[in-house]
């Protein structure tokens, strides 16, 4: 905290608009949490943990919903939790420098950026067996389980359109198994830093309190006239300026 000052408190009041947007349509918001942190020159060696402890508090109250209301399925997220269980562990214990940390950083956030504005429907599912639907099942889970672990990024993002790709679940199951995934693989990656790469996450408890306070108050207050894609979309301007800043920074 000592390297930001006071710009960690508006730090906190951009990542509460954000929380609050994100949570009153039901999504998630941890990639934007780690562009904004690399905007505003948080330590690389924090912004993991900060990112998946900002997960665990979105993702905690998602799971708790969606398992009460019975959208969650075992069987449908276990092949991904199996496989990314073990990968966002050993995410969480790599000792990357800053150089190759913003790289991995860059290249994840290329990708959350094609999701969201190449890829924002599903116009078909792969007519593929329950072998290689399996297959795919363990590989991703293990790839987004290790993104998770390195940079904080849940990977929810990636994961609800997979599944709904493969014809696995219908949209609710999706984003069942989305958030839930996000909660266990944030676990498994805090473990590792807490063992591996201690950071005194306390200094950073400003962003903490303003995305419990508001991400509550979005997902309570549920505004309904706000449609998920839009929201995305407008938030994924976020992602965009951090890439280009983050390629000045790489390249200059």
């Amino acid at each position: 905290m000592a390297e930001l000052g006071s710009t960690i408190y508006l730090l906190a009041a951009v990542l509460a608009v954000v929380a609050f947007i994100y949570s009153s349509v039901g999504l998630g918001g941890g990639s934007s949490y780690t562009a904004l942190m690399a905007i505003a020159g948080v330590s690389y060696l924090a912004i993991p943990g900060i990112s998946l402890v900002l997960n665990l508090f979105v993702s905690s109250v998602g799971s708790y919903n969606f398992i009460r209301h019975r959208h969650a399925r075992p069987r449908l997220v276990l092949p991904f939790l199996l496989s990314s269980i073990p990968m966002a562990y050993f995410g969480g214990t790599l000792q990357l420098d800053k150089t190759t940390f913003l790289w991995v950083l860059w290249i994840s956030l290329l990708f959350v950026a094609a999701r969201i504005y190449l890829f924002d429907q599903i116009p078909l599912k792969l007519d593929f067996g329950k072998t290689q639907k399996l297959i795919i099942s363990v590989v991703a889970g293990m790839l987004l389980g290790l993104l998770a672990g390195t940079v904080g990024i849940g990977g929810g993002i990636y994961l609800v359109p997979l599944i709904l790709l493969l014809g696995l679940g219908n949209a609710k199951e999706a984003a069942a198994c989305g958030v839930i995934f996000v909660f266990v693989n944030s676990v498994a990656g805090l473990i590792a830093r807490f063992q591996y790469q201690p950071v005194n996450l306390l200094e950073y408890w400003p962003l903490f309190v303003a995305v419990l306070v508001a991400g509550y108050a979005g997902s309570y207050l549920g505004a309904q006239h706000y449609q998920p894609r839009t929201i995305e979309k407008l938030l994924g301007i976020i992602i965009l300026v951090a890439i280009v800043l983050l390629a000045r920074k790489l390249l200059l």
